[in-house]
């Protein structure tokens, strides 16, 4: 889905309520797209991890607009499921990085520092 609000629409009509009882949490799993515009940025949140991480920052459930209580993690389930029609998990996301020298180029900045010194 291209934009969260579509998401929290289809929230509502799965789990009752309004779609903004659920826009907070889909703009949050969107939240990404301000470092990254395109599909990648869902390497950040869109996996199991970044689910169980939705319910640390908003609760376990949400109360909808009808009363319901809602557990967030079906709500993070269900953006994730619409975006890669899948649950990845984090290392699914990770094992598609190509590896670059810079990544694991150590330094030894405290040894650096007392040879300067």
């Amino acid at each position: 889905m291209t934009h969260p609000y579509f998401h929290a629409v289809s929230s509502a009509k799965l789990f009752g309520g309004t779609s903004d009882d659920y826009l907070p949490i889909h703009a949050w799993f969107d939240a990404t797209k301000e470092s990254f515009p395109d599909f990648r940025h869902r390497a950040l949140r869109h996996h199991a991890e970044g689910v169980f991480e939705c319910e640390r920052v908003f609760g376990a459930t949400i109360r909808n607009s009808h009363g319901k209580d809602v557990p967030v993690r079906y709500v993070g389930e269900q953006h994730v499921m619409e975006d890669c029609g899948r649950i990845p998990t984090i290392a699914d996301w990770l094992s598609k990085i190509r590896p670059e020298a810079w990544m694991s180029r150590a330094t030894n900045v405290g040894a650096q520092a007392r040879r300067a010194a």
